[in-house]
């Protein structure tokens, strides 16, 4: 059976670098709030990285992915270039001057800059409902 995914008719995979540090959990925060305010729908980035075909062949059929990294070194892009998947909306947090330390208690103000830059990013994106393939993840 097919399940049908994306709240509120938009199909945006979101995936988040969820790194060891502030900016790597900011920006697990922020997939996790645009998910339950149904902008989009949070995925397993780890599932592309280890090469599960079905996690794989759900992000090449999504319309649009955005991305989400804590700082330069890319991690949830280089997963998704990895996986051959090149296109895709990137934000990354540092660039927007969160300073990535090892504090965990995020800063509410941090998290709604990266919600914000994740949906200027999408901007005009989203179509109908999103249809994994067989094996594939739906959150």
């Amino acid at each position: 059976m097919t399940q049908e995914c994306c709240a509120s008719g938009k199909a945006i995979m979101i995936l988040a670098c969820s790194g060891g540090s502030n900016v790597g959990q900011i920006a697990n925060q922020a997939a996790i709030e645009l998910t339950e305010e149904a902008f989009g729908t949070m995925y397993c980035l780890a599932g592309i990285g280890g090469g599960l075909q079905g996690f794989i062949q759900s992000a090449k059929d999504v319309p649009v992915i955005a991305a989400i990294d804590g700082c330069a070194v890319g991690c949830a892009r280089a997963t998704l270039k990895r996986a051959g998947i090149d296109a895709f909306r990137h934000v990354v947090l540092t660039e927007l001057g969160i300073e990535k330390n090892k504090n965990f208690r995020l800063n509410p103000e941090d998290v709604r800059r990266a919600k914000e830059a994740v949906r200027a990013a999408c901007n005009g994106a989203g179509v109908a409902v999103f249809k994994p393939a067989a094996g594939g993840c739906c959150g």
